[in-house]
């Protein structure tokens, strides 16, 4: 283990997927969000095979037990990307990122439903009180009135909390997928399900981008690769309860992008639903890093069998 890479690649494929973000938030006024997924999942495939043939994980890497798992997988998660891309272009990029962070905590809910994982009262506690965050970051765009403005932020609250739903239940596909699937098949077949998936979005009214928005989408997709790649080898690093706290400093770069590149001004209610938000994300993952210090803990007293 090398914890101290592992935390700093963290940190690098968060500031990754905030550039690429904000990339697709600079085109969304007039490129499709299913166009975006498309550029993002099929440019992010050159970079990926890159590094599987580094990696000498190329051949073997791709092979796969489970396609159909993989094509819910890629559904859900194609799902997510679309709406939260929708949404960039409904919503301030802190706003987006807030709403965002309840997926993990909707995963402890989905995992429970779905793979049968037991939840006891403190982590049920700590998800109702992300969610009260997030209703917190969510109320203001609730109260729909008859501004066309309001609409539109109404609308963008209701797409990216589903795109967090989905992103939750494509967690909960991941977690299925890697009892047979090796990281690399469950990265490599989502790009292309992904990008198949986008192509089905066609009718809905694709452009013709303008050169400087085709380079901002092929970039949002090189560096969608590259973000891959760096999270996960940062969990390849060091341990998962570690440097899944570091997720939260994509606040603070989503409010610095926010002000300075979209002029967007954070209001109180959505920092204090963001902190409200953190703070149970992170007593979630605190608490999962004790139960599995005891677990081991409680593997090492055990007597031999036999």
């Amino acid at each position: 283990m090398q914890p101290l890479r592992g935390i700093t690649l963290k940190i690098l494929s968060v500031c990754v997927f905030l550039i690429m973000a904000s990339l697709i938030k600079a085109v969304s006024d007039h490129v499709p969000p299913g166009q975006s997924v498309f550029f993002r999942s099929s440019f992010a495939l050159p970079v990926i095979v890159v590094w599987l043939l580094i990696r000498g994980e190329l051949r073997h890497g791709l092979v796969t037990r489970n396609p159909t798992g993989h094509f819910f997988r890629g559904l859900i998660g194609a799902s997510a990307m679309g709406l939260g891309f929708a949404g960039l272009g409904l919503l301030p990029l802190p706003e987006v990122t807030a709403i965002g962070y309840a997926a993990p905590l909707l995963v402890v809910i989905f995992a429970a439903m779905f793979l049968g994982e037991q939840v006891r009262l403190f982590r049920l506690t700590t998800v109702a009180m992300g969610m009260a965050g997030v209703l917190i970051v969510l109320s203001p765009r609730l109260s729909m009135g008859a501004d066309p403005l309001d609409v539109r932020e109404t609308l963008g609250a209701v797409v990216v909390l589903g795109g967090a739903v989905c992103a939750a239940l494509a967690q909960v596909f991941v977690r299925k997928l890697v009892q047979t699937e090796g990281t690399a098949a469950i990265v490599f077949w989502f790009s292309i399900t992904a990008s198949c998936l986008s192509l089905l979005t066609l009718p809905w009214g694709w452009v013709v981008p303008a050169p400087h928005e085709l380079a901002m989408l092929v970039a949002a997709g090189l560096l969608g690769g590259l973000g891959q790649i760096l999270l996960t080898s940062s969990y390849r690093l060091a341990d998962a309860s570690l440097i899944a706290p570091f997720e939260y400093t994509s606040m603070l770069l989503a409010i610095l992008i926010g002000m300075f590149v979209f002029g967007e001004v954070p209001t109180g209610t959505m920092l204090l639903g963001a902190a409200i938000i953190i703070a149970a994300g992170v007593l979630v993952i605190w608490r999962e890093r004790q139960l599995g210090l005891e677990r081991g803990k409680a593997r090492r007293t055990m007597p031999p069998s036999g």
